[in-house]
C-alpha cells in the first residue's frame, strides 16, 4: 500500500478492550496509551484512530476514516451509507448480539407500544426511535439521554425508555419490564463506499483484516483435539467425533495405530474426552485455537 495507510477507526469506550483483544488474536498488536486517540500498531500499512462507536459510521461515511468497527445500531441511528465488510458477532462482554428494547416501569399500565401514544421516551438512540414510532403513526416525544437511562423512567421523569441490553437483567433490576424488542445489534466492520470501490489495495487490506477477525471470533469457542487410536478402534472413535469437516486421520510410522485430529466446540470436550478414552483413544491433547478460517 505504500505511504497511503489504511485509516482504521477503533471504538473507544465499552467496546475498546474487546476490540483490541480481538485484533491481537487476529494477529495485530495495537497499543492504546491512556487517553490517546491514536494507538500504535505493529502493521506499517495501518494508521489507527479511536472514536466513540456512536460516531464511527459518520466518520467512515464522510471519508475521515477508510474503515472502522461499530455497532449495527449506530449505523442505523446515523443512517450511514457505509459498506458492511463483515459481521463481527461480539459485544463488550461476549459473542452474543445485544437487543434494543422498549421498557416501562413494572407496575405501569402500558402493555404495548400503542399504549405509548402521547408519552415521553428517553433514549440515546433518538433518531431511530423517532423514525420507528413515526412509521407506526404513534405520537411520542423522544428526548436524548446522556446516561443512567433506566433511572429516568424509574424516577418518573419519562414514561418509557429505549435501551440496549444483552440479557435483560439490568432492566429488570431497575424495576422495569420490556414491552417490545426493536432489533438485535452486533459489531460490524464497515468501509467508506468510495474507498471500497476505487482503491483496490485498501479494499484488499480491509478484506484481509475482516477474514482474520472473523477467523479469530470463530476460533474463540473451539479447540483442537489430537489423539492416537489403535486400528481396531478407529471407526468407533471417528464416529464419536463432532467436527466442522471430516477429522484428519494419519497412520503412525510402522505402528498399527492412527493419529486423529479434529476441531470441536469447547463445551463438548468434558463429555467427549471420557468417551474417547473408553473407546480406545490414547495420548489425547487438547489445544486452543487462535483462528479458524
Amino acid at each position: 500500500m505504500g505511504v497511503d495507510k489504511l485509516k482504521l477507526g477503533l471504538p473507544k469506550g465499552s467496546l475498546e478492550k474487546a476490540t483490541l483483544d480481538l485484533f491481537q488474536r487476529a494477529g495485530w498488536n495495537i497499543s492504546a496509551y491512556g487517553r490517546s486517540y491514536f494507538p500504535s500498531s505493529d502493521d506499517p500499512e495501518i494508521a489507527c484512530s479511536m472514536c466513540r462507536a456512536q460516531e464511527m459510521s459518520r466518520y467512515v461515511d464522510n471519508g475521515t476514516l477508510d474503515c472502522g468497527l461499530t455497532g449495527k445500531d449506530w449505523i442505523m441511528e446515523n443512517e450511514s451509507q457505509v459498506v458492511v465488510v463483515a459481521d463481527l458477532m461480539y459485544s463488550k462482554a461476549s459473542q452474543n448480539p445485544v437487543r434494543w428494547v422498549v421498557a416501562v416501569p413494572s407496575e405501569s399500565e402500558i402493555r404495548n407500544i400503542m399504549d405509548l401514544a402521547g408519552k415521553k421516551i428517553a433514549t440515546e438512540l433518538v433518531n431511530y426511535t423517532r423514525r420507528f414510532f413515526a412509521a407506526r403513526q404513534i405520537p411520542v416525544t423522544v428526548e436524548f439521554s446522556w446516561g443512567a437511562t433506566e433511572a429516568k423512567v424509574a424516577a418518573g421523569l419519562v414514561d418509557a425508555i429505549v435501551e440496549v441490553t444483552e440479557t435483560g437483567s439490568t432492566i429488570k433490576a431497575h424495576g422495569l419490564k420490556i414491552i417490545h424488542e426493536l432489533f438485535e445489534s452486533n459489531t460490524q466492520f464497515i468501509a467508506n463506499p468510495k474507498v471500497w470501490e476505487s482503491d483496490p489495495a485498501k479494499r484488499e487490506k480491509m478484506e484481509n483484516i475482516a477474514l482474520l477477525l472473523v477467523g479469530a471470533l470463530r476460533a474463540e469457542k473451539m479447540v483442537g483435539l489430537k489423539m492416537n487410536v489403535p486400528t481396531e478402534q478407529l471407526e468407533e472413535v471417528v464416529q464419536m467425533l463432532p467436527s466442522l469437516l471430516a477429522p484428519t486421520v494419519s497412520p503412525l510410522y510402522e505402528q498399527e495405530w492412527f493419529s486423529v485430529e479434529v476441531v470441536v466446540n469447547q463445551h463438548e470436550v468434558r463429555q467427549l474426552i471420557p468417551r474417547l478414552v473408553k473407546g480406545g483413544a490414547q495420548g489425547i491433547v487438547e489445544y486452543p485455537l487462535n483462528k479458524l478460517i
